[in-house]
């Protein structure tokens, strides 16, 4: 192993293309995958990530920030990026230079990129807010198709796509079903309309992870495949048609085993007190490593096929586990933090949180390895 073996995350890319390859199967029609790649690929390593994506066919890609778009020009990446998030106007012919397409959430904005650009055009997709009240246009059909006419008056840019993004499409219930197909409807409708005036975007867009299974649509260009391409779910509670397969495995070494007695407390704040004789091993990672502190206590880990509590409060680089059930474990031996037993998902759940947030937690100091 080519790092250093004490904290590190195996990715496993057969997981990444068994995961498309189930997702694809309930795209409608022309349906082309967006997969979003921002935050390192939710933790996964882009680097590693993203030129796999490419091998598979992938053409378009999700970003945050001008600097992961111009990350993944530098790793060779010449399909289409997306920048879903914002980019200041003074950055406008940076946006040129990498040929990157920039969400645009108003006309006032658009003027301010247009105004800044001196190389060329930049691209745009125009936001619509349909119903996540986040970014985007937020008018009624007719009043976001002459603010989209307005944007495609100014000199420097160029509108070739809109989209939207769903806010519940995760969700099974009666009223969530309702919401995402009247924000679908309405996205549709400022398309109808600015058909209606002879303006055809090339790229329309609204599939989200979950829109791309619960809600497929034909008339979607595009499907942003975010938290099901890394194998966890848009909503545990709500369960897909396929298992998706969790693409990283987080495992430490254990450092030291040794008992300890009946009475011993264990770590900061004495929180744990051993009620009994018990096998104690100590696991080399910790919060700062993304491991999170709220499993002090309530988490276990796997050793040797075994779960194994998690005792007293998880350290920035350490943690202990009670190890007596294992008769030969010893110093160097691996324990799996997550993987596809004990999930991220899984972890989420007892500290109150989501997947997304443990893998895009995962530190920058702990190793990817490709497995």
């Amino acid at each position: 192993m080519n790092c250093l073996r004490r904290c590190w995350a195996e990715i496993d890319l057969d997981s990444i293309k068994y995961n498309i390859e189930q997702y694809r199967g309930y795209l409608k029609g022309g349906t082309q995958l967006l997969c979003v790649v921002k935050a390192n690929c939710y933790g996964h390593s882009d680097k590693l990530v993203v030129p796999y994506l490419e091998k598979l066919g992938v053409k378009w890609f999700a970003v945050s920030n001008l600097i992961e778009a111009e990350h993944l020009r530098a790793l060779g990446v010449d399909g289409e990026i997306i920048i879903l998030g914002y980019s200041p106007e003074e950055n406008a012919d940076d946006l040129i230079k990498y040929n990157i397409i920039q969400a645009c959430t108003e006309y006032a904005y658009a003027k301010k990129l247009s105004d800044s650009a001196k190389t060329g055009k930049v691209r745009l997709h125009a936001a619509i807010d349909t119903g996540m009240t986040r970014i985007g246009l937020h008018g009624d059909a007719a009043s976001d198709a002459d603010e989209i006419q307005k944007i495609m008056a100014l000199e420097n840019v160029t509108v070739e796509g809109m989209f939207t993004h769903y806010a519940v499409a995760d969700c099974a219930d009666n009223e969530s079903i309702a919401y995402t197909k009247a924000q679908t409807e309405k996205i549709l409708a400022v398309d109808e309309e600015l058909k209606k005036r002879g303006v055809e975007l090339s790229c329309v867009h609204f599939l989200n992870s979950a829109g791309g299974i619960y809600h497929s649509n034909e008339k979607s260009a595009l499907a942003r495949l975010g938290i099901i391409l890394y194998g966890l779910y848009p909503d545990p509670s709500n369960p897909l048609p396929f298992e998706p397969k969790p693409v990283m495995t987080l495992k430490a070494v254990i450092s030291q085993v040794k008992y300890i007695e009946k009475g011993t407390t264990v770590s900061y704040g004495r929180t744990y007190t051993a009620d009994k004789r018990i096998k104690l091993a100590t696991v080399t990672a910790g919060y700062a490593d993304g491991f999170p502190r709220a499993l002090s206590g309530k988490g276990e880990v796997i050793i040797k096929g075994v779960r194994c509590p998690i005792v007293g409060r998880i350290c920035m680089d350490q943690f202990m586990c009670d190890v007596s059930a294992l008769d030969d474990v010893q110093e160097g031996d691996i324990a799996t933090l997550f993987g596809s037993e004990i999930t991220a998902d899984d972890i989420a759940k007892i500290t109150g949180t989501i997947g997304y947030e443990v893998v895009c937690g995962i530190a920058e100091r702990v190793p990817r390895i490709i497995v």
